[in-house]
């Protein structure tokens, strides 16, 4: 007697939890995970555009700071500063890859150096890094304003 009694409590216990597995989400319960979902995504997006920026970003940069020391190198040397980017390349005290000269063009002065990107780049044309030679400060695409 006891065994069937707890035998039918445990089948009861058991057919009311596969009833509540059964009937689903309430509408409640789906819009309430709706709402946290389009909360996450409005933070998380723009961080992520930020990184995908910065990422694009940092070819250019270590070619920035590349061109800078040759820049230095050349001007050590000959004791004026270079015309342009061609002339460092030319003489031998720098060499770019022809995928990075497709996605930025480089210019070169004795104040900055600055990196435009071109139609190859996928983060988009027009965007500008700039390297200030003095203080060795990157400006623009990819970084945070001040």
């Amino acid at each position: 007697m006891i065994i069937h009694i707890l035998l039918g409590e445990t089948l009861n216990s058991l057919k009311n939890k596969m009833k509540k597995l059964s009937e689903g989400f309430t509408l409640v319960e789906i819009l309430i995970v709706v709402v946290i979902i389009g909360i996450l995504a409005t933070i998380a997006i723009p961080t992520y555009l930020n990184y995908v920026q910065k990422g694009y970003a940092s070819d250019a940069k270590v070619q920035l700071k590349n061109i800078l020391e040759s820049a230095e190198i050349f001007y050590q040397e000959s004791g004026e500063w270079p015309a342009d980017i061609e002339s460092l390349e030319e003489d031998g005290y720098l060499g770019i890859k022809p995928s990075t000269k497709r996605k930025w063009q480089f210019d070169i002065s004795e104040s900055e150096i600055s990196a435009t990107s071109l139609a190859d780049m996928k983060g988009g044309e027009g965007h500008v890094i700039t390297l200030l030679n003095e203080t060795g400060e990157f400006r623009g695409y990819g970084e945070k304003e001040k």
